[in-house]
């Protein structure tokens, strides 16, 4: 199909010419679409609370959406995971539209849905302008930031989930029951669903999603599969295509999947580690900066900057990365959740778990792994508060300190004090209040995007006020 120019970037505003060249585009793009049996498209976005949510068109409304938006209410941005409603001082309240419209460069039909295509929504307001609560917006303004200094960065997704049997395991506070009995990561937990696994990864091929690995992971039930990196705003897209795959996959087999930080509050939760990868720009093509330097592990200096950068503000970065009360019951010591606020070359201990590859491919596969936040988080809020933190890193020329080589709550406390090595937020209050307290993020995500995010980080925790564990594993399992 014919390809027009996406107009679309962090600051476009809707004007007529602009629509008439979006409507263009999603006309060609709804013929084609019907070629391939697609009847409907879901339009998406992820709200504050990290939940994904949606409007869809037929297919013959396309092009409808691409140049003039489906309405939506703004006050969706505050709800909480129950979908009870807070309000904000930027938004809450029946009053108040604003329009969702396709992602055309993101469009792509669900394998896992037959005749349904996805399409993640840039969000403006009625007047052309972007909406200051499109996240997806946001992280391409900080993406633009990096580039403007000459700095790009591939990230990915790890994705965690737990299969229970029976999909009347969705509904609110249902029990958790393990689809399959294998020991962590053996083949056995392969072999009892070795058909559901194989269509899973069907679905995302046919998708357009490159998976690099699946394996069975720790607890009960879990799961957990690898993406290729891609451009930042590219990977929180996969992340969510990603997770309604398998949702889908898992119904279609008769079975539920929860990517909730705490299944079950006895056991270990899931994770949705973040790869990052800062690249410069020469004559030569761009090159890895977390490789080939003098720095600790062969980092550059400018490699070492963005990651001290990310370490130095990792307790704010929780009230975006691990955004619910049932993220705290996850992140706690020598669970390989990283619970203390350091870095270490190869240690899932560490709350950044520092890659390099194996011998001869460091220049490629040198990476910075986040493994404190979870699924609950918005992808793109997630990636975007990263980034603002490794810019102001390299803005600040910050060093790292002292690797750390061992499970760090093995340490004396004396010892880890010397270190400078402290434990992260244990509860979704402090991680707010560091936040909150943070001027460089704030400036980064603004008024409108922080405000709201107290706003229901603080409706949360009032919601799960005196709950016991097992009541929040419960009230969360299925909702992200």
């Amino acid at each position: 199909m014919e390809q027009i120019p996406e107009p679309v970037t962090a600051g476009t505003v809707l004007n007529a010419r602009t629509r008439a060249r979006l409507g263009a585009r999603a006309a060609e793009t709804a013929r084609w679409l019907t070629g391939q049996g697609v009847v409907a498209v879901a339009l998406t976005w992820v709200d504050v609370s990290g939940i994904t949510r949606t409007k869809t068109v037929p297919v013959e409304r396309l092009e409808h959406a691409a140049a003039w938006g489906v309405g939506m209410s703004p006050v969706f941005d505050v709800f909480l995971l129950d979908d009870s409603i807070v309000s904000g001082r930027h938004v809450g309240g029946p009053v108040g539209d604003l329009r969702l419209h396709p992602d055309l460069d993101r469009l792509v039909p669900m394998a896992a849905l037959p005749g349904w295509a996805h399409a993640p929504a840039h969000r403006y307001a009625q007047d052309g302008t972007v909406h200051p609560l499109d996240t997806r917006a946001l992280l391409r303004r900080e993406t633009d930031r990096l580039a403007g200094h000459g700095w790009s960065v591939k990230a990915a997704f790890e994705i965690e989930w737990a299969v229970s049997k029976g999909d009347g395991a969705m509904g609110d506070g249902e029990g958790f029951s393990p689809a399959c009995r294998g020991p962590a990561y053996g083949m056995t937990r392969v072999t009892e669903l070795a058909g559901y696994l194989r269509d899973v990864l069907t679905a995302l091929k046919e998708s357009g999603v490159t998976v690099v690995q699946l394996h069975p992971e720790y607890a009960a039930g879990q799961y957990e599969v690898s993406v290729a990196v891609e451009d930042p705003l590219g990977a929180a897209d996969t992340a969510v295509l990603v997770k309604e795959t398998i949702r889908a996959v898992s119904m279609e087999h008769g079975m539920a999947a929860s990517f909730s930080p705490k299944v079950e509050a006895d056991s270990v939760g899931n994770g949705a580690h973040v790869h990052l990868s800062l690249w410069r720009a020469n004559a030569d093509g761009p090159v890895n900066a977390m490789s080939g330097g003098d720095g600790p592990c062969g980092m550059t200096a400018g490699g070492e900057a963005f990651a001290a950068g990310i370490l130095h503000r990792l307790p704010a970065l929780l009230a975006v990365g691990a955004p619910t009360v049932a993220s705290y019951l996850r992140l706690v010591p020598s669970h390989w959740a990283g619970a203390f606020a350091c870095w270490g070359l190869e240690n899932r201990e560490a709350a950044l778990r520092f890659v390099t590859g194996a011998d001869g491919e460091q220049a490629t596969a040198a990476n910075l792994e986040v493994k404190c936040v979870d699924a609950a988080a918005n992808p793109y809020l997630l990636l975007a508060a990263l980034l603002a933190a490794g810019r102001d890193g390299l803005d600040a020329d910050r060093r790292l300190p002292e690797p750390v080589g061992v499970d760090p709550a093995g340490l004396a406390e004396d010892e880890r004090a010397a270190r400078s090595i402290g434990p992260l937020p244990a509860s979704l209050a402090e991680s707010l209040a560091a936040f909150e307290a943070d001027t460089v993020l704030r400036d980064a995500l603004g008024e409108a995007v922080t405000d709201t995010v107290s706003a229901v980080r603080r409706g949360e925790i009032e919601l799960l006020d005196g709950a016991t564990p097992q009541q929040v594993a419960a009230v969360t399992r299925w909702r992200h």
